[in-house]
């Protein structure tokens, strides 16, 4: 069983694929040097798509229980004339694992809650795992305190019956909240667990009690506050520029492994 989740985000860095692959290796040789101690952790790698199908083919022996790779978006429909956009099927059948749907910052290019949901759906449907991100703009107080974080889970959640979450990880869950991301001043974790504590209450009733969605947090998460949030209860993190520095990243295991 899966105990703890690290995700990479790389964003839309590096800017070659030589920087990528060197990005790549650095990570996945120290897990190999330490797979011992990462038994009940697995690493995700969410590289851009340019890179994705080298770092798989490259990669295809390595890709064990410790070390999988995820895209950082995908489209609702499998195949057709949709310049630009990748199916979840190319996804799939390129090697892919995981896939990141609904980012802030996908949201704030003008991704809606229905495309998220469409996206979410047809994820389930090509049996990728996604990786749902969802978090508030600003911070929330009085009675409609965490609102929208109620009402994106909500909608991301529509129509899809429960009975398809039937693994541990099938369903992950990244808190993020977007006044946190990037600006070095990240949720203090004793306020991130508040929202945990409504994650785990809102989402209960939805699942079996051995499905449960994995909860991460994310938003300027480095090696010196990690395990402050999985000391909290977070299933695990979401890891966006401190993954582009490969001794930081490292760092950000080892932390999380010895909690």
């Amino acid at each position: 069983m899966i105990q703890k989740l690290i995700i990479a985000n790389w964003k839309m860095n590096p800017q070659s694929l030589a920087e990528a692959m060197e990005l790549f290796n650095s990570v996945k040789n120290w897990i190999k040097r330490h797979s011992n101690v990462l038994k009940n952790i697995r690493i995700i790698i969410c590289p851009p798509f340019v890179y994705l199908s080298n770092i798989i083919s490259s990669n295809l022996q390595h890709l064990t229980s410790n070390i999988s790779l995820g895209a950082q978006d995908l489209f609702w429909e499998e195949k057709g004339s949709f310049t630009g956009e990748i199916s979840p099927k190319m996804l799939k059948n390129l090697g892919c694992q995981y896939v990141i749907i609904g980012h802030s910052e996908r949201r704030k290019l003008g991704e809606t809650d229905e495309m998220i949901n469409k996206k979410l759906k047809a994820a389930i449907k090509s049996k990728l795992k996604p990786i749902l991100c969802i978090g508030e703009k600003r911070r929330e107080v009085g009675s409609r305190k965490y609102e929208e974080i109620r009402n994106q889970l909500k909608k991301a959640l529509k129509g899809i019956p429960n009975s398809l979450f039937q693994l541990p990880d099938s369903l992950i869950i990244a808190y993020e909240p977007v006044w946190a991301i990037g600006t070095g001043n990240p949720c203090k974790p004793e306020d991130a667990k508040e929202v945990l504590t409504f994650l785990r209450n809102l989402t209960q009733p939805l699942f079996h009690s051995t499905t449960q969605p994995l909860i991460l947090y994310g938003g300027s998460v480095n090696s010196k506050i990690a395990k402050d949030y999985i000391e909290v209860g977070f299933d695990g993190l979401l890891v966006g520029g401190a993954s582009l520095d490969s001794k930081e990243f490292i760092e950000i295991i080892k932390s999380v492994a010895k909690c």
